[in-house]
C-alpha cells in the first residue's frame, strides 16, 4: 500500500510522515444514493473526459493520514485527476448529471485537518495535482499566476532556476499547494506571508460548469489580473475560499522583493508572567510597521520536540510537570517563551528597525535579543541559500519539510489535529486562555504545544494536538480535548479559523450571532449557486437542502 500524504514528494530522500500501516485497504463506498450500474455510467464518462492518467489508481491516498475514529469514513468512491480547467469544468457537469458529490484538493496536504478525505463517504475526490502550471512570475511588480497543482517547492525552484528576484512565501511545509494554502486562509512567514490578503485574482469553475475569473482577470487578454484586486463591481473572491461555491483553478499571488539583507531575530522572556509583554510589544511594532513580518511564538515544548522525541525528556504518565519543563528549559537555555521574525531592506533601515525593537524591550526584565543579520555582496539581493539553516526557514520563502519530525513527539507513527482559535492580540487575553487551554490539555493527558501567530491585531492560538496513530486511547482522548477547548474558547467570545473534517458542523455551530445568521446566509449562496449540492458538501459546515437536518451537531 501507498502511504498517504507522501504523494508526489517534490524531493528526493524525504522521509514518510509515520507508518501509516493500521490504514488497510478497503472496498470503495458507492456515492450515497447512486447504483452501481448508473456509477459505472458515470465512470466511463469521466474517463473519456481525463483519460486513464486522470483516473488515481491508489484510493488508500484520498483517506485521512491522522484519522480520530474510523479510518474509511471518509472513503471515496473514486479519485480524478483533471489536467486543465476545461476537464474541470465537463467533470462537474458530469456529476452533476448523475448526482454524485465531488470532493475538490488541490494537493491533499492538509495533514492535521483531514487531508484529502471527504466529508461525505462515497464521494469523488477531484484532485487537481496534475493542474501544476505556474503560469507567470513577474519579479518586477512581485506576483505569480499558478494553477492549484503548484507547490511552494515549484514555485521556489521555478524562481531559483530563472534567477529571478522574488522570494515565494512558503509556510511550515513545501509540499502543499499554494492555492490550497490561502484558500485554506493558510500564512508562510516573508511580509507577504498572510497569503488570503496576498491572493488577487481567481479563475473557479462554477457548479454549472460556467467559468468566471474575478478582479482585473475578468477582462479577456487581462494586463492587470495579479496587481490590482477591487476589478469592477462586487468582489466575489473571497466566497471561494473555505468554500464550496466553485473550484479554483488559477490565482494570482503576490511575492515579497528579494531584500538586500536580512536579520533573523529571536526573543526569549523567561516565565509565563512574561507572555503578555511579549504579544503586546510584538503586536505594537507590528501595528506601527518597525516588524514586516508576523512573530511566531513557541514555549518549551515546542522547542523540545524539534529536538527529540517526548520519551527523550519524560517518560512519566499525562503531560509533563512544569518541573520537568522547567529542567528541560534550562538545560537547553532557552526562555519559557520564544518569538521569531525577521527584518528585511537595505543594511541602513534593517539598523534603525532594529534599534527600535530593542527599545522596545529594553524595559522587559530577563528579556534577551539574539540576531544574525545577512547582506548581499553585491548589493543586489539575497538568495534564500545564502542564508544558512536554521535562519533560512520560512522567513526567507525557503521551502521544506523539516517540521514533520515534530509529529513523531508522541511516537514514530505521529499524528495530529490543530485547535486553531483566534484572540486578539492582547497580551493579558492570550494568557489567560493559554491557561485554560494548558489546563484542559492535562486533564486529557496531553502536553501543550503551542504556535502562536502573533499579528498586529490578532493571533492565533494554534494548539497541535500530537498523538501516536496506532494508540487508539490517545486517538480518542485527542477528539475529547478537541471538543472541550472549542467550549472552552466560545465561552470567552473566540472561535477557530478553520477545522478538522471531523469537526467542520461543531465549530460552524459557535458562529451563532442572530440564529446563525452567517450559515443561512451561506446554505442561501449554496442553494443558488449549487442546486444540486455537488461540489464539496458539508465543506465548513455548509450543507445542501438536503442534508441539513442529519448534518447539524
Amino acid at each position: 500500500m501507498t502511504a498517504i500524504g507522501i504523494r508526489h514528494l517534490p524531493t528526493a530522500g524525504l522521509a514518510a510522515p509515520g507508518n501509516l500501516s493500521f490504514i488497510g485497504c478497503m472496498g470503495s463506498p458507492l456515492p450515497p444514493g447512486v447504483s452501481e450500474v448508473d456509477f459505472a455510467r458515470a465512470m466511463d464518462r469521466f474517463r473519456a473526459v481525463v483519460g486513464e492518467k486522470g483516473v488515481a489508481a491508489d484510493l488508500d491516498e484520498y483517506l485521512d493520514p491522522y484519522p480520530l475514529g474510523d479510518p474509511g469514513r471518509g472513503a471515496a468512491s473514486a479519485a480524478l485527476l483533471p489536467a486543465s480547467t476545461e476537464q474541470v469544468r465537463e467533470v462537474v457537469r458530469i456529476a452533476a448529471e448523475f448526482d454524485i458529490p465531488l470532493w475538490t484538493v488541490s494537493r491533499g496536504k492538509n495533514l492535521g485537518y483531514g487531508g484529502a478525505a471527504p466529508r461525505v463517504r462515497g464521494s469523488i475526490v477531484v484532485d487537481l495535482g496534475r493542474m501544476n502550471q505556474i503560469i507567470e512570475v513577474n519579479d518586477e511588480l512581485c506576483y505569480a499566476i499558478v494553477e492549484p497543482g503548484v507547490t511552494f517547492f515549484d514555485l521556489y525552484n521555478y524562481v531559483r532556476e530563472r534567477g529571478l528576484r522574488v522570494w515565494p512565501s512558503c509556510p511550515a511545509l513545501g509540499w502543499g499547494s499554494v492555492i490550497g494554502n490561502t484558500l485554506e486562509r493558510g500564512w508562510g512567514y516573508t511580509p507577504a506571508g498572510e497569503h488570503a490578503n496576498s491572493q488577487c485574482g481567481m479563475e473557479v469553475v462554477l457548479p454549472d460548469g460556467d467559468v468566471i475569473r474575478t478582479g482585473m482577470g475578468a477582462i479577456d487578454g487581462s494586463r492587470a489580473w495579479a496587481v490590482f484586486k477591487g476589478g469592477y463591481g462586487p468582489a466575489p473572491d473571497a466566497l471561494f475560499m473555505q468554500s464550496n461555491l466553485g473550484i479554483v483553478t488559477k490565482m494570482g499571488i503576490w511575492l515579497y522583493p528579494q531584500p538586500q539583507s536580512f536579520l533573523s531575530a529571536r526573543v526569549d522572556v523567561d516565565s509565563d508572567a512574561d507572555l503578555p509583554r511579549l504579544v503586546d510589544i510584538l503586536a505594537r511594532l507590528q501595528r506601527t510597521e518597525v516588524l514586516q513580518n508576523h512573530p511566531l511564538i513557541g514555549n518549551v515544548v515546542r522547542h523540545a520536540a524539534s529536538i527529540a522525541p517526548r520519551s527523550h525528556w519524560y517518560t512519566g504518565d499525562g503531560a509533563m510537570p512544569d518541573s520537568v519543563v522547567e529542567d528541560i528549559r534550562r538545560q537547553l537555555g532557552i526562555g519559557a517563551w520564544h518569538a521569531r521574525f525577521a527584518l528585511y531592506g537595505s543594511p541602513a533601515m534593517i539598523a534603525a528597525r532594529w534599534d527600535a525593537v530593542r527599545e522596545a524591550f529594553a524595559d522587559v526584565p530577563g528579556a534577551r535579543l539574539t540576531e544574525r543579520t545577512y547582506t548581499a555582496e553585491d548589493g543586489a539581493g539575497l538568495l534564500a541559500e545564502d542564508v544558512p539553516g536554521p535562519d533560512r526557514g520560512g522567513q526567507t520563502g525557503f521551502p521544506s519539510l523539516v517540521a514533520l519530525e515534530s509529529v513523531k513527539f508522541r511516537g514514530n507513527n505521529g499524528a495530529h489535529i490543530g485547535f486553531s482559535p483566534v484572540l486578539p492580540a492582547n497580551g493579558t487575553e492570550v494568557l489567560a486562555f493559554y491557561q485554560v487551554a494548558k489546563e484542559i490539555s492535562a486533564k486529557h493527558g496531553f502536553d501543550f504545544y503551542p504556535g502562536f501567530h502573533c499579528y498586529p491585531r490578532h493571533l492565533v492560538h494554534i494548539n497541535m494536538i500530537i498523538f501516536d496513530a496506532d494508540d487508539t486511547g490517545q486517538r480518542a482522548s485527542a477528539a475529547a480535548l478537541f471538543r472541550d477547548l472549542v467550549a472552552a474558547a466560545r465561552q470567552r467570545g473566540y472561535s477557530e479559523y478553520r477545522a478538522h473534517t471531523d469537526f467542520m458542523d461543531l465549530v460552524a455551530d459557535q458562529f451563532d450571532f442572530n440564529g446563525h445568521a452567517l450559515r443561512r446566509f451561506n446554505q442561501r449562496l449554496k442553494d443558488a449557486l449549487d442546486p444540486r449540492g455537488i461540489l464539496s458538501p458539508g465543506k465548513q459546515g455548509i450543507w445542501p437542502a438536503g442534508s441539513r437536518t442529519s448534518a447539524t451537531p
